[in-house]
């Protein structure tokens, strides 16, 4: 009878254990429909509000209808992703504007593919971001389900606190909902912690090579998804071929290039395509956000901002997003650390700080790591607290019944976890608030600018310029042109020009035929200096009320007066009976490019532009932009397409608000010293160089004293 009621017990045990992965699924994905709808909702009431706010009767009908508010987002560039989802649905992958061509400009290549299926659903429009959310959701619930690989080593039940753990900070979540791809990261991410946990324990080596190169694909799409992805992976690679370092080199060697190589290949894939389609194998988002491609900064700048940024993040998450009291925030840390006291939590927690800190590492070249939530820094965010769900499991797995002693490791942990949950609560509200908040500014301003340009313009505009390259022309569905160069334009440097100056992406315009040019500008007045006031008139402006997200109080759009740009690649001092054979547009980077054009320095003169009257043409201004070059710095270019039988006259555009005086040197051998005098408007200076003989010309010029600052230079010669 005993061993009757013994083996009852037994098979109840069994069948409850065999239930138990179903539980913990329920309380996962509880969980993370919790806090999805918590944030989701902030974000409809805040837009049924903006809706009540500019038209009460229809607002007020749809809300006593139990209407929740329209979708958006609390970032413009999770608009950018929409754009890139459009054009990919549309059959045009990796171009964000139609027309516009193929763009490096997109953060994630993967996550606007993972939205595509979205508009195959029917959902076009805002209502795109509910399968963001379907998307987020699933990704964050695969997450939870995934590392509970890392708990197999302590009992079943303290796994069950790395849902709460994980979805415990307000400003994690605000990212993971956000309609970014800091979701689909992690949850890809997840998949690569199982086929490493999966080498890593593999014994036999046929299907060593299978889990390694399973790795290398989830390898790949996290590379995909984000290329900062690289340093994480290559953490789990390293670990994994660590723990089988007594197996054969070669093995070791073949393992290795299966799991890493394929992630690699995606970096260096989009470098290639880069190169061929745009010119420049860096990746626009790089031009436009890293320090290191910062046109003005020294190397020791540079070095100096990546520890500025690395120092932000770590002290920003923990002083500010972890606790309203600063120093509370600091218990996240000595939770996750504790980790690496238990040894069957230690390996994984070596793999979640290194993971952490390569991320971080990579992610202070950014110099926007400071903007937008500190959203660059989740993902980071996200394996402390699994770190810190480990140690905290790791200290309960060592009560002993018997043991008091036993119990202190996890009375402090759930002491010092109480604690941080009291103190992370206010900021947990506090982002539900902002998430709503900011996805309203961005409702009110962005998807409202984006309507009026296609509702109340007839004709509608056949191009828009923005400066926020997101929900504007996703809303309106218009052809556009990205001025930051995110968006990019049929290869044209717009990235890499307008991070020197507004101006040097202005030359980029005035290569652009005029039917090709903007004919509506959307931009925030003050980013740009004097470019709305020289190149718009003012027609229209999109306010946001109560604003934390935008760039800018109003959204102001103008027609744009392109006119100065039409003849300012013509001499004005050109002759009778000469023809221009060749031209250097300084501060126009692809006309630099052609022309070879260097400083001895080897850094770049900062860039300005100036708007005067033509003096060919008195009633009308013309534009140009130049380089500001100091003093005892040459600069070097070449003149090509000259005949060497004829004499060569160079034509310098400048406007000296001082005399100067340059020394022009041209090969084979002339040598001229020319003063340009100081003089309120436009000035041509021509240079007279003989008969040089050669097809190809070296010029440079430089000045002993003082700074000069020249716009254009033509070679002309005799018809």
């Amino acid at each position: 009878m005993k061993g009757s009621l013994l083996d009852r017990a037994r098979e109840r045990a069994a069948a409850l254990a065999a239930w138990e992965p179903a539980a913990y699924a329920l309380w996962a994905g509880a969980l993370t429909l919790l806090s999805a709808c918590a944030f989701y909702s902030s974000m409809r009431l805040q837009t049924a509000y903006a809706d009540l706010f500019r038209d009460p009767a229809h607002a007020f009908a749809a809300a006593t209808q139990g209407a929740l508010g329209p979708w958006s987002a609390p970032l413009d560039d999770v608009f950018i992703h929409f754009d890139f989802a459009r054009q990919t649905a549309r059959g045009h992958a990796f171009e964000w504007s139609p027309g516009a061509g193929y763009s490096s400009g997109g953060t994630s290549l993967l996550y606007p593919f993972v939205l595509v299926p979205g508009f195959w659903l029917g959902l076009s429009g805002l209502s795109l971001m509910a399968w963001a959310a379907v998307v987020a959701c699933v990704c964050v619930f695969g997450t939870l389900l995934a590392l509970r690989r890392l708990f197999s080593g302590l009992p079943r039940i303290t796994s069950y606190l790395l849902p709460p753990v994980f979805l415990s900070v307000g400003a994690l979540d605000w990212s993971l909902w956000s309609g970014m791809e800091v979701a689909l990261l992690l949850g890809l991410w997840s998949l690569a912690v199982i086929a490493w946990d999966d080498l890593r324990t593999e014994r036999a080596p046929g299907p060593s090579l299978r889990k390694a190169a399973l790795l290398g694909v989830c390898g790949l799409l996290v590379c995909a998804t984000r290329p900062e992805g690289i340093g994480a992976v290559f953490v789990l690679v390293a670990s994994a071929l660590w723990e089988r370092r007594r197996e054969q080199r070669i093995r070791l060697a073949s393992w290795g290039a299966l799991a890493l190589v394929p992630a690699g290949c995606v970096l260096v894939s989009h470098a290639i395509a880069n190169k061929l389609l745009t010119g420049d194998s860096t990746a626009a988002g790089a031009l436009v956000k890293l320090e290191a491609h910062h046109p003005y900064l020294t190397r020791a700048d540079v070095v100096a901002a990546w520890w500025f940024h690395f120092k932000y993040q770590v002290l920003r998450v923990t002083q500010y997003h972890f606790a309203d009291v600063p120093a509370v925030g600091w218990l996240a840390w000595v939770i996750a650390a504790y980790a690496f006291v238990v040894a069957s939590t230690r390996r994984a927690a070596i793999v979640l700080w290194l993971s952490m800190l390569a991320w971080i590492g990579i992610v202070a070249l950014n110099g926007q790591v400071r903007w937008q939530n500190e959203r660059y820094t989740m993902p980071a965010v996200a394996w402390l607290l699994v770190s810190a769900s480990l140690g905290l499991a790791g200290a309960l797995s060592q009560i002993r019944a018997k043991a008091v002693r036993s119990y202190a490791p996890a009375a402090v942990g759930l002491a010092l976890a109480a604690v941080f949950a009291w103190r992370q609560a206010p900021r947990y509200r506090e982002q539900l608030w902002f998430f709503g908040r900011a996805s309203r500014n961005i409702y009110d301003q962005h998807v409202t600018a984006g309507r009026k340009l296609r509702d109340n313009f007839r004709p509608q505009p056949s191009r828009v310029l923005v400066g926020d390259a997101g929900a504007i022309p996703y809303v309106s569905d218009l052809p556009a042109l990205d001025i930051i160069g995110l968006g990019g334009f049929r290869g044209l440097p717009f990235a890499r020009a307008t991070r020197q100056s507004v101006a040097a992406g202005i030359e980029l315009i005035e290569r652009l035929k005029p039917r090709d040019r903007p004919d509506i500008l959307a931009i925030y007045p003050g980013w740009w200096g004097d470019f709305p006031l020289w190149f718009g008139r003012r027609i229209d402006e999109v306010p946001v009320r109560g604003n934390v997200i935008c760039g800018g109080a109003s959204k102001v759009l103008y027609a744009p007066r392109w006119e100065s740009l039409d003849r300012s690649e013509e001499p004005f001092s050109l002759r009778p009976g000469e023809r221009r054979v060749d031209s250097l547009d300084l501060a126009d980077l692809v006309s630099e490019k052609q022309h070879r054009y260097r400083t001895s320095s080897g850094m770049i003169g900062h860039v300005l532009m100036k708007l005067l009257p033509n003096p060919s043409l008195p009633r009308e201004d013309l534009w140009d932009a130049g380089r500001i070059v100091p003093p005892g710095v040459r600069e070097s270019f070449t003149l090509e397409g000259l005949d060497p039988s004829r004499k060569v006259t160079l034509i310098v555009r400048a406007a000296p608000t001082e005399p100067v005086t340059l020394q022009v040197e041209a090969d084979p051998n002339v040598a001229i010293r020319v003063e340009l005098g100081r003089k309120d408007g436009w000035l041509e200076q021509r240079i007279e160089l003989g008969e040089p003989g050669v097809s190809s010309l070296p010029v440079r010029f430089e000045s002993a004293q003082g700074e000069h600052v020249l716009f254009h230079v033509w070679a002309v010669q005799p018809e």
